[in-house]
């Protein structure tokens, strides 16, 4: 009997939030636990943007796996090489930054699913198993079902494409970058505009239409949060080890340098 669970799937199948911690700062695999323990369901492993190599981004992904915490590692644009790479070494999901079309979505799960859904190629020998070698048809049936699949949209070509690129088997979460979506609109720094307000919500009224799970990352402020969660976001990226290392760095400093009276 094969068996593999994602912790991330196990909550989006609930329509619990699965609320995750992008790593920037962290290259080693304590941070699994680190990050279980504080309550989070999977870890935004980044090598879009930081210096993670692939072996860091392998060795935190085995040890997430014997922790109960999903590693999810968003790759460079389109590197569908890299994530079949991930996959094969411990990843339960992949996050694919600048989707913008159907066509692209199609060529994502083709590529990252075994057949009859994609050409992926099997490796028998796996971490998700223990290394141990199970029927193929069997294993490549369970990393079917629990490799999640996310398409991050953050352009307005993305945005209107949305409801295509939900409509694409295979692909589970529609995932709004909030960040480069702002700039694309010319908007930098402004979540709180009208018109990147809409932009979120017309993606997650896509995902809710053709029955695809909606995220979100790049906004922080509480109120819009959960705004957003309450029209239908359940992927969260809750914020970065970095930003979150630093503000707590900055309050308890602010503090002490407070307590010294003059």
């Amino acid at each position: 009997m094969v068996h593999l669970e994602n912790p991330a799937k196990v909550r989006l199948e609930k329509n619990e939030l699965a609320i995750g911690i992008l790593l920037r700062q962290a290259r080693t695999v304590d941070i699994a636990k680190i990050m279980r323990t504080c309550g989070y369901d999977y870890l935004f492993i980044d090598m879009e943007h930081n210096a993670m190599t692939l072996a860091d981004a392998v060795q935190i992904s085995i040890t997430a796996l014997d922790t109960g915490i999903a590693p999810i590692v968003r790759v460079p644009t389109m590197d569908l090489n890299l994530a079949t790479k991930l996959l094969d070494n411990g990843a339960l999901g992949i996050i694919f930054p600048h989707v913008e079309t159907a066509y692209e979505a199609r060529e994502i799960v083709d590529k990252l699913k075994y057949p009859p859904a994609g050409h992926r190629s099997i490796d028998l020998h796996m971490p998700q198993f223990d290394f141990v070698r199970h029927d193929a048809g069997e294993a490549a049936k369970v990393l079917n079902a629990e490799t999640l699949i996310v398409a991050t949209v953050e352009s307005q070509k993305g945005v209107e494409n949305a409801s295509a690129i939900a409509e694409v088997n295979g692909i589970d979460v529609v995932f709004v970058g909030g960040n480069d979506l702002m700039i694309d609109f010319g908007l930098p720094d402004q979540p709180g505009h009208e018109k990147i307000i809409a932009a979120y919500e017309r993606v997650f009224k896509a995902c809710q239409q053709t029955g695809t799970w909606a995220g979100m990352g790049g906004v922080y402020d509480r109120e819009l949060m959960d705004r957003y969660i309450n029209a239908g976001a359940r992927m969260l990226l809750a914020g970065n080890d970095l930003r979150m290392m630093m503000s707590a760095a900055t309050d308890q400093a602010t503090f002490l340098r407070g307590c010294l009276k003059a």
